[in-house]
């Protein structure tokens, strides 16, 4: 692992003993009792693995729906935090499946997700009990993700306030055994406001705090004129995002609220990350530039790496206090 030929290698370690404070919450007796637990879609397992040996230094994770964005994001942590070896590699240590992608350096994990709530849910399940497994303590855990803005020049980051259903309130409803469970979609404020200040002190691009609105699938769901089917007007379209803005969304994606409900029930400090790629308000297809989107793409991966290098550099200085 490049994390292993780093130059700062002690201090990252210093830095891992004072992050321990929190444990990962599982919420379900009958782990206990199971021999092994196979964690189907990343291809790890208690019985195969040693979980605790591999992935007990994690602090941090960025999760998002692109295995590429993911591997994009392993590389650009890394040469941020000086773990970047000269002939550094980084492994899909889920190479064994084609469903999700990891990676990992240093107290570092990126791990993609898919789109929608179902992906990221199976996922998160089995990140957690990973996490879990592995005896992770004090562990943040940020979606970085693209999303269509409500009133905002593209190119705008969102950090997440609240995640709200399509409805706009603050919840996540699931079914189980046939009947609703709604769940609370609270985010950690202390975590946002501290990733609105590295905006700030980056000073690259335009950052804000707003709602975020989940939704069920890309086109109706988000009241777009360009799917297969549409059985509303611009007008209502126009109506329904106005709506959405006076209550306080700012984005739209379709993963939020069941992250924010999960690393709630978890207790993993969780934050959502969001860049706008498009004003909703002035159209629904993306018409910018390859390159221009890319470039886009690219500020929440900024903008979380330096808050982990902010955050790690603080610890730093603490533990050699």
């Amino acid at each position: 692992s490049p994390f292993h030929h780093a130059k700062n290698h002690s201090s990252v370690q210093m830095v891992l003993t004072s992050l321990c404070f929190g444990s990962i919450y599982v919420n379900n007796p009958h782990l206990e009792s199971m021999k092994e637990d196979i964690l189907y879609h990343f291809n790890l397992g208690t019985s195969s693995h040693d979980l605790a040996a591999q992935f007990g230094d994690v602090k941090f994770v960025c999760v998002g729906g692109s295995p590429w964005r993911m591997k994009s994001f392993i590389k650009y942590i890394a040469g941020e935090l000086g773990l970047a070896g000269p002939d550094a590699e980084y492994p899909n240590i889920c190479e064994g499946t084609d469903r999700y992608a990891m990676y990992k350096v240093g107290p570092v994990l990126s791990v993609s997700h898919g789109m929608g709530i179902p992906s990221i849910s199976i996922m998160l399940h089995e990140l957690i009990k990973l996490l879990y497994h592995a005896r992770c303590t004090d562990v943040t855990v940020v979606r970085i993700g693209t999303s269509g803005g409500i009133g905002l020049q593209p190119g705008t980051v969102v950090v997440t306030k609240q995640s709200v259903d399509a409805t706009f309130l603050p919840r996540f409803e699931q079914v189980v055994l046939g009947k609703p469970v709604v769940r609370s979609t609270d985010l950690d404020g202390d975590l946002a406001e501290e990733l609105l200040q590295c905006g700030k002190e980056l000073a690259e691009f335009e950052t804000v705090i707003g709602n975020t609105m989940c939704t069920l699938d890309f086109y109706e769901g988000q009241a777009r004129l360009d799917g297969a089917f549409c059985s509303y007007t611009e007008e209502d379209k126009q109506n329904y995002l106005a709506e959405a803005y006076a209550a306080g969304v700012r984005n739209i994606e379709m993963e939020s609220s069941v992250f924010a409900a999960m690393c709630k029930l978890s207790n993993l400090r969780a934050a959502v990350v969001c860049v706008t790629l498009l004003d909703r308000q002035k159209g629904d297809q993306l018409t910018s530039s390859h390159d221009v989107l890319h470039s886009y793409q690219q500020r929440p991966q900024i903008l979380v790496g330096h808050y982990i290098k902010k955050k790690l550099s603080f610890y730093t200085r603490y533990s050699c206090q």
